[in-house]
């Protein structure tokens, strides 16, 4: 063991699951590396990573922390994916996907598929004069534009977003998690077998016929790929989308603003990655004994990366806990750095600019609906308002 003293002991974060941020800050300014209070004698060690700068260091030194402890977390309902590999697996892997996501591919989905998802949703509403734009809307439209990406029916879309949702909760309830896997593979079946015989211009596509090493993926990295792509392109972004909405409606000025210069929402978007997105931890495990900010980790040790934390880190930004879509451009970690970095952020940023100007266009004069109380940001895991009831004209 490299000379590091040994972590301070803090409770479990489950004690602190209504109010993470102020728990964050508390670790943050008393223990930035923690060691979890343990639950049962055998239970492996989990140390948890608070700020900006330590966060960084972990997510960017795959040698010495390992993605591969993410098989034994959401990998148990995903199968293999890109998300539990390292070094040259993974990115072979990364490659393979990181091609569908080209500049020249988003300029074309853009206008032909993005734009026209969120538009027919808002029009869907608009006649009414009031939604609850979280479940009508925001959450139905990246879902909508994954599967139009993978050459999935739009009517079916409702479904994997469900199946994304329980496949991310089934570390709590593996039963769950472990049916919509099934179920999502059970729907897959036939579509891959289709791709095989006969490619389209889709992803599934560029999928089943891609090959790493001269190989084509087996079966089960096929689906491993498609259970990771769906969940990350649907319930992810419409979180981010809604707290990026959420701002807008709440900060003072801020509406009024964007309505009358839209190169404000590239801003906005960006400062809600930063302030409060979506998917708040990620999981590494250590290969060999280190020291991290001065402090002893062993060997197969698990790391809590709380990369939302990191984003609120007073050392690293000014005011971190406002809103301030004006705040110098300072890397944040809303998508994660290093080789594991989000491979879907730049359809994010995309669909998250778009999403916003849609809805700004077809929802004129957008409020807030006096009749229910003010939205709040809620989760731990996962972050973000669970309604949005607005009215408009």
């Amino acid at each position: 063991m490299h000379d590091g003293s040994a972590a301070p002991m803090v409770d479990s974060m489950h004690a602190h699951w209504d109010a993470p941020h102020a728990y964050w800050a508390r670790l943050r300014a008393e223990a930035p590396v923690a060691l979890a209070r343990p639950t049962s004698p055998d239970e492996m060690p989990v140390y948890y990573i608070s700020r900006w700068a330590d966060v960084d260091t972990v997510l960017r030194d795959a040698e010495t922390f390992s993605s591969s402890i993410n098989a034994q977390g959401t990998g148990q309902f995903m199968g293999p994916v890109m998300l539990s590999m390292d070094g040259e697996q993974h990115r072979a892997h990364r490659f393979l996907v990181s091609r569908a996501f080209r500049a020249s591919q988003l300029a074309k989905w853009e206008a032909g598929l993005i734009r026209p998802a969120i538009e027919g949703l808002c029009d869907s509403v608009a006649g009414r004069g009031k939604a609850e734009l979280v479940g009508e809307v925001i959450s139905r439209f990246p879902v909508l534009v994954i599967c139009a990406l993978c050459g999935i029916p739009a009517q079916d879309s409702p479904r994997f977003l469900q199946w994304a949702m329980d496949i991310h909760r089934g570390m709590h309830n593996p039963e769950v998690g472990m049916a919509a896997a099934q179920a999502m593979q059970a729907y897959l079946e036939p579509i891959v077998e289709a791709r095989r015989l006969s490619p389209g211009d889709d992803l599934i596509s560029d999928i089943v016929q891609a090959e790493v090493d001269g190989q084509k993926l087996s079966d089960e990295e096929i689906y491993g790929f498609l259970r990771l792509l769906l969940p990350a392109g649907s319930e992810s972004t419409f979180r981010t989308m809604a707290s990026a909405l959420f701002a807008l409606l709440t900060t003072p000025g801020l509406l009024d603003r964007a309505i009358a210069d839209r190169s404000v929402l590239p801003l906005v978007v960006e400062e809600t990655i930063r302030w409060d997105v979506a998917n708040t931890m990620v999981s590494r495990v250590t290969t060999r004994d280190t020291v991290l900010a001065g402090v002893a980790i062993p060997a197969s040790s698990a790391l809590l990366i709380m990369t939302a934390s990191a984003n609120r880190d007073g050392d690293h930004f000014a005011h971190p806990g406002i809103f301030d879509p004006d705040r110098p451009a300072i890397r944040h970690l809303g998508f994660g750095a290093g080789p594991h970095q989000c491979l879907g952020l730049n359809l994010a940023r995309i669909e998250l600019r778009i999403g916003l100007d849609a809805i700004l266009d077809r929802l004129p004069n957008l409020r807030l609906d006096s009749d229910f109380p003010v939205p709040e940001i809620g989760g731990f895991g996962f972050r973000g308002p669970t309604a949005l009831h607005v009215r408009f004209d």
